[in-house]
């Protein structure tokens, strides 16, 4: 077989440049990707190179020694990193692998017809050198695929860190927002997920941004929500929100079903505002305290508990003025008093409804907020005072040294029924 090869070699040569031919210019006609990235003649030269390869490779496994790969393997890189599909690829090789059979066959059957017979023995040798070649290219492919894909992430994370930080002025967030496709002016926020849940699987998908959101409950899927690219940083995951005509509370029914805490920035109207948005993300995040639960926390509904947060000595110090002596009580007293105070404040000074939440009765907790009153000196009839007590209790919750104070839930219809907590699961929700 090998020296019937070798007696058509001349006439097999010419008959592979005319297959060059008719495969480049049917790839160029039924397949756009080629088109599109490819003239003809770079493309014929390397169908052209490809079926002299076969040639050598059906040669050298008829002397027993291993098929040359390394050309096969640096077209599927160069592919890859044309980003041309891998279908594409393939298809064109596996014609050019028949074409290669059919010259074979042609270029024999004109030398010698009676020498046919004896050739039928190198199809499955050249068919396992094209399987070879297709495989050497695939490996050389899906490993330079995955290269890109690493550094494509490492990229636009670097991007997201510019316009997340800001430490580099307003140009280079506008030309990191234009490189992320974010338009000059629309309407944006961040999202700043607890830290806690960054050793789970995270929202980010795979290993640090995500540019598909997460399906709000209920809803349609991405295009019923803002557009959300992830972060995964050491102090928790980051979100920039495009929000486009979404409302800001759209943000609260994206994360609401995943079961985390988090918290959300105002809407800002320029890439280079974000830099902001993410510092009063990170503020609003600290409003929720863990002992709330899974929530998210918008900074323009708990301003009071952000200006708290803001300046951790001042907390410090309205804590002790306001609610001293009551630190100083007992735990099970401070925490009895430190509650009843809370859910009395989230049901709007109600003692009715801050009884039904309690379970127990309304006199118990008029007699508690009075021993408040007794202990700090200041009335929850005076508003002024009201807002002493309100800011001083936010101020216990964020406190992370203090012992954990039950938190009541947020306001919801007047009933007697405590509101059911949400099972935490992983924000990553798909592959």
């Amino acid at each position: 077989m090998e020296r019937i090869i070798e007696e058509i070699r001349e006439d097999l040569s010419r008959r592979i440049a005319v297959a060059a031919d008719r495969l480049t210019d049917r790839t160029l006609a039924e397949d756009p990707a080629y088109a599109a990235l490819l003239g003809r003649a770079e493309l014929r030269e390397r169908i052209h190179d490809t079926l002299r390869q076969a040639v050598e490779g059906l040669l050298r496994s008829c002397r027993g020694l291993p098929v040359e790969l390394a050309d096969a393997r640096a077209v599927g890189a160069l592919r890859a990193e044309q980003g041309l599909p891998l279908a594409s690829l393939l298809r064109t090789h596996r014609r050019g692998g028949r074409l290669l059979w059919q010259s074979l066959t042609e270029a024999v059957t004109a030398h010698d017809r009676a020498a046919l017979p004896r050739l039928l023995p190198a199809a499955s040798v050249l068919w396992d050198v094209v399987d070879r070649m297709a495989d050497a290219m695939t490996e050389s492919y899906r490993r330079s695929e995955a290269a890109h894909g690493d550094r494509d992430r490492e990229r636009r994370a670097a991007l997201l860190d510019v316009l997340l930080d800001g430490a580099d002025g307003p140009s280079a967030a506008e030309a990191a927002a234009a490189q992320l496709g974010l338009p000059e002016r629309g309407r944006f926020t961040v999202v700043v997920l607890a830290a806690e849940v960054s050793g789970t699987p995270s929202a980010a998908s795979t290993a640090s941004t995500a540019t598909a959101p997460p399906a709000p409950a209920g809803g349609s899927g991405a295009a019923s929500a803002p557009r959300v690219l992830w972060r995964f940083r050491a102090d928790g995951e980051v979100g920039l929100v495009e929000l486009g005509h979404h409302p800001l509370e759209s943000v609260r029914d994206l994360l609401t079903p995943l079961g985390v805490r988090a918290g959300v920035g105002p809407v800002v109207g320029a890439p280079a505002e974000l830099a902001r948005a993410h510092r009063l993300a990170a503020l609003a995040l600290r409003t929720a305290p863990e002992s709330e639960g899974p929530r998210t926390a918008l900074l323009d509904e708990r301003l009071p508990a952000a200006l708290v947060a803001a300046e951790a000595e001042l907390a410090g110090r309205l804590r002790q003025v306001v609610l001293g002596p009551v630190l100083a009580l007992p735990v099970e007293d401070r925490r009895t008093l430190l509650t009843t105070l809370g859910t009395w404040l989230a049901c709007q000074g109600s003692t009715t409804d801050a009884a039904q939440r309690l379970y127990c009765h309304r006199n118990t907790v008029s007699n508690r907020l009075r021993r408040v009153e007794q202990l700090t000196g200041r009335s929850l009839s005076d508003p002024r005072h009201v807002v002493e007590l309100a800011l001083a209790h936010s101020a216990v919750l964020q406190r992370v040294e203090a012992e954990p104070v039950t938190r009541p839930a947020a306001p919801g219809p007047r009933t007697g029924r405590t509101p059911g907590g949400t099972a935490r699961r992983s924000p990553r929700h798909r592959a």
